[in-house]
């Protein structure tokens, strides 16, 4: 990368304003969708979506995000990254109004796709705009503003959600991008130069293709799991073999590749490898945990979508807070310490929902997501430091594309694995309630608690719906032990993978300047 031009500070503000809108975007799609899963599984003020469904909603757009990323970033070499955010956010944008108007969970999921591909294109080109505008002290003080948009975006999701759906039907929760798009393009236009790498990266077609394909097979079979309850049926197991190895041919092809889009030698470092498989066994558990978290509230206790945005507000505040707090005890007693005492602590936060029912006092419920999502903070933005430190400068851009890829893993995983075990658990707590109900009713209620608490009220037997809560609970208690596990074998990760040594790197205090 050669030396950036000097822009006046006033450009530079307007230009960060810009980019916090496109990342602000992409951070608040990813919690808005959680707090309409209730919504959109109802049949009648929803689409009728199933478990399955909704896990594809939510994974199509994190599996092509995770797979597209890397690509996106060499695009941006070649082409200009201003060209290839402008082309994000009209992607983005354009399938944000399709998600809305999807008429079954078929075309949702499909928009869903279509709007992964948009952030793909997005947040590469977002943070290499960044870095191209800003130098010294000014890019540390520009990305810890960056940071701490994604923990507002993260709180902000929830409880716009909330309003929206509360006033409005569940479409709106898409088409409140447009005018963020809208005038985000406009600053793109007339603020942002098209910076680009006088040494574009070469594209990497037959790895975009071996790790999106591999990555969706190995979820489509996951997912499978969950809608026949069972994993000894041939297409369950085939697809994750079948996924397994479309992923080692890419890793294999990758190693081979002089300029690889994906750097999989990243990964045999000690401290970069470890750190980044305990992120992404982080972000497994914490998808799992939002998945059944977002059915409880709302399906279980019967909260209105602003009421539970509300109660899943501490989590958020949590993270937000977490993140400058986990710097500043790093710089006192050092990283292994504190991130792998804050991540054990996450995991049993995660793992105390198993002591949940239908009538836990709600204080219980914030007082646990507070420490979840402060412990979270404090793991996720001292960590990912320290690992971008282990590397040479010439090297940060291949680390990043593995580091956000390897974290978007971890969330598609989370979500297929979680809403799976959730699925399964279920059917067999509802079982028993069914032996008298024609088959029928049945198979509907077998589908999820939200279906059976629909045929209930339809066929005037408030019995199968305090069934169906029961057996939502009880699965909720089952994935809550798998999450636990997840998330502490992640923190012993952490801890083998910090070990020090000689060369032992400490994160530097990158979100310190951008503190009031």
């Amino acid at each position: 990368m050669t030396t950036s031009p000097t822009l006046p500070k006033s450009r530079q503000r307007l230009i960060l304003a810009v980019l916090l809108s496109s990342s602000l975007l992409i951070w608040l799609d990813n919690t808005i969708l959680s707090t309409a899963f209730e919504t959109l599984a109802d049949p009648l003020r929803g689409l009728g979506a199933t478990p399955a469904q909704l896990q594809w909603a939510t994974g199509s757009y994190t599996l092509v995000f995770a797979t597209l990323m890397f690509t996106a970033g060499a695009l941006g070499d070649r082409f200009g990254h201003r060209t290839v955010l402008a082309t994000g956010m009209a992607v983005f944008g354009g399938s944000s109004i399709a998600a809305a108007y999807a008429s079954d969970a078929g075309q949702l999921i499909a928009a869903r796709a279509a709007m992964g591909v948009g952030s793909a294109l997005i947040m590469p080109a977002a943070m290499a705009i960044l870095m191209w505008t800003f130098t010294g002290p000014a890019r540390a003080t520009a990305i810890g503003i960056s940071s701490a948009s994604a923990g507002v975006g993260i709180a902000a999701g929830p409880l716009l959600a909330g309003v929206l759906l509360g006033h409005y039907w569940w479409g709106s929760i898409f088409l409140v991008n447009i005018p963020v798009v809208a005038v985000a393009l406009i600053g793109i236009a007339v603020l942002v130069p098209n910076f680009r790498s006088p040494t574009p990266r070469p594209l990497d077609p037959t790895g975009l293709l071996l790790s999106i394909s591999g990555l969706a097979t190995l979820a489509y079979g996951l997912i499978r799991a969950g809608q026949v309850a069972t994993w000894s049926r041939t297409d369950v197991w085939a697809p994750i073999i079948g996924g397994l190895a479309l992923l080692t041919a890419f890793v294999l092809i990758e190693l081979r590749t002089r300029q690889p889009s994906f750097d999989p030698r990243l990964l045999a470092q000690r401290m970069f490898g470890g750190g980044n498989a305990a992120l992404g066994l982080l972000l497994f558990a914490m998808t799992a945990a939002g998945f059944y978290s977002a059915f409880y509230l709302q399906g279980a206790r019967g909260f209105s979508p602003l009421q539970a945005g509300l109660a899943s507000s501490p989590a958020a505040l949590g993270v937000i807070i977490g993140g400058p707090l986990g710097i500043r005890l790093v710089h006192r007693w050092s990283l292994r310490p504190v991130t792998t005492t804050a991540l054990t602590v996450a995991g049993l936060a995660m793992g105390s929902f198993g002591f949940f029912g239908l009538h836990t006092p709600l204080i219980w419920n914030e007082i646990v997501l507070a420490v979840q999502g402060l412990s979270i903070g404090m793991v996720i933005g001292p960590v990912t430091a320290a690992l971008m430190n282990t590397l040479a400068l010439e090297r940060a851009g291949a680390g990043s594309a593995v580091t956000n890829t390897v974290r978007q893993t971890g969330s598609v995983l989370g979500i297929a694995v979680g809403g799976t075990i959730m699925s399964i658990a279920y059917r067999r707590g509802i079982d028993a309630a069914l032996h008298d109900l024609p088959g029928p009713i049945q198979d509907t209620a077998r589908i999820s608690a939200e279906q059976a608490r629909h045929a209930a009220t339809a066929i005037d037997r408030p019995a199968l719906a305090d069934a169906a809560d029961d057996a939502f609970i009880h699965a909720m208690h089952v994935g809550t032990v798998w999450t636990m596990l997840i998330a502490l074998g992640a923190a012993a990760v952490l801890w083998i993978a910090l070990r020090p040594t000689r060369k032992s790197v400490m994160p530097e205090p990158v979100l310190e300047p951008a503190a009031p």
